[in-house]
């Protein structure tokens, strides 16, 4: 038992925090202070799931207990059968959630519940490229879908042959960064392309960034140093197009704190007709740039401690290949292969994801050593 009393004392060790937030949210001074209250509901949102678990945990070892107690004990035959029956059902469950309760005591990562931008770019490859980067805008749309998540572009530039060079857009739901989180880094197509004429078969790349899109108290920005622009948004479509200024642009003189060192960043935001919506996606994509920007440095402190690299730091990392012609989707980080790419191009990521969770939640629990 010491195993399951050390899990256990664990625990016990968290019931006193879980009271004192369910005090606090209903407090009057906590609920006055958005900032703080919004992050104590999260806290206890999180929480509630564990106390939850506990308590199934402690009615698990009772029922192991009172079980051997009566098939010691116990005459009467009958009583000792449905006794063994439920030590077996117990003891089958216990090591499982055991298993769930080690993986919810490991910290999870702060930006898991964030909405995320995610922005599509054609790397090498030309015209092929940026088909491709469609593609795959494509099945990140309908997977958000199929998960009841809003998509929003906040600006793009298409290929001259279909597709997008860049494509960036917000996704706003439930654990969005921490589901598309996996996403980030360079995705490789081999397929022979529909600009090819001798049907050969070519190999090329878009990259994915996925970042933590950053609420308003995340960041410091001094609104007042941001340089505005507007001009006339371009492409086809009607009067409106050239008299009206709606397009955006933002550049703001940002010192990275890590550094020292000052870099400005521009912003530009297209996507509307209305100009104050396009002032407003533009600031909440140069705070997650800020905020991603000053993130790097804990990103990278966690990559170093992990081998896998499953969900962060390196965005030039290869991370899957799609394979056209064999209909095969490999995925390098964890050694993943199957053959539905049709389905998969069509949104069917899940089981990929989870398969990359796993892989991180094994790691996640090396590093903590629970």
């Amino acid at each position: 038992m010491a195993d399951n009393n050390s899990l256990l004392d664990k625990l016990e060790g968290l019931v006193a925090r879980f009271e004192e937030i369910s005090t606090l949210i209903t407090d009057p001074s906590v609920l006055a202070d958005q900032k703080r209250y919004v992050k104590l509901t999260k806290e206890y949102k999180e929480m509630s799931s564990l106390m939850k678990a506990r308590k199934e945990y402690v009615q698990l070892l009772n029922g192991i207990d009172e079980a051997k107690d009566i098939i010691t004990n116990e005459t009467d035959q009958e009583m000792r059968d449905m006794a063994r029956e439920e030590l077996n059902l117990c003891q089958a469950r216990l090591p499982e959630l055991e298993e769930e309760i080690k993986i919810m005591l490991v910290p999870a990562d702060p930006q898991d519940g964030k909405n995320a931008i995610v922005e599509i770019r054609g790397g090498t490859g030309g015209d092929e490229a940026a088909i491709f980067a469609g593609d795959l805008f494509r099945m990140y749309v309908k997977y958000c879908e199929s998960k009841g998540w809003r998509v929003e572009v906040s600006s793009s530039n298409e290929g001259t042959a279909g597709g997008y060079k860049e494509i960036i857009f917000t996704v706003t739901g439930e654990n969005v960064y921490g589901t598309l989180k996996y996403e980030s880094g360079v995705h490789r197509v081999q397929r022979v392309p529909a600009t090819e004429t001798q049907g050969r078969v070519h190999t090329s790349a878009s990259s994915v960034a996925v970042l933590p899109e950053a609420e308003e108290f995340d960041v410091e920005i001094n609104e007042g140093e941001i340089k505005w622009d507007t001009f006339r948004s371009g492409g086809a479509g009607g009067q409106n197009v050239n008299k009206v200024e709606s397009g955006v642009r933002l550049r703001y003189l940002w010192k990275n704190p890590n550094t020292g060192e000052s870099e400005e960043i521009l912003i530009e935001c297209t996507e509307t007709r209305d100009q104050p919506k396009n002032k407003a996606r533009a600031l909440t994509r140069l705070r997650s740039f800020i905020y991603d920007k000053e993130h790097q440095k804990y990103l990278d402190d966690i990559a170093s401690k992990r081998k896998t690299m499953v969900s962060t730091g390196d965005r030039s990392a290869k991370i899957r290949t799609y394979n056209y012609p064999q209909g095969r989707i490999t995925d390098h980080r964890i050694n993943y292969t199957i053959y539905n790419l049709a389905a998969f191009m069509e949104g069917s990521i899940q089981e990929c994801i989870d398969k990359l969770m796993i892989a991180e939640n094994a790691e996640r629990l090396k590093e903590s050593e629970l």
